[in-house]
């Protein structure tokens, strides 16, 4: 039998890790990690998933769709409502590429830090 892996941490690269937690903290409602500072901060979830965001030296954002800088990793979110959930994001300061692959399945977005994620329709969702 092979062994159980359980995703326990993600952590993106980042030129300003405690703005770029405050915004996912804004975006998620996951709590900020008491020893966040400004050189590795964090957001914990629950079932014990954490967020982490790491300064970099001459950090380079991804250029999204383009591959001069790749995407590395990204993250989806399922959401049920596209609209509102985009109207928060941008308020919040993500960026909202011009290429949308998804057509009315998924939406892109770029944190302040550049990475993309996404946003999916929760399978309850059937607005456009």
């Amino acid at each position: 039998m092979a062994p159980r892996l359980m995703l326990t941490a993600i952590t993106l690269d980042c030129a300003d890790p405690e703005a770029l937690a405050a915004f996912y903290g804004r975006a998620t409602g996951l709590d900020p990690h008491p020893a966040s500072d400004g050189e590795f901060a964090g957001l914990v979830g629950e079932g014990g998933l954490f967020i982490g965001f790491q300064r970099v030296d001459d950090h380079r954002p991804p250029s999204w769709p383009g591959g001069a800088v790749p995407q590395q990793a990204h993250f989806d979110f399922e959401v049920d409502d596209l609209d509102a959930a985009e109207a928060l994001l941008l308020e919040l300061g993500a960026g909202r590429p011009e290429h949308q692959p998804g057509g009315d399945r998924w939406r892109v977005f770029t944190d302040p830090a550049g990475h993309p994620f996404c946003l999916t329709r929760a399978a309850g969702d059937v607005r456009g």
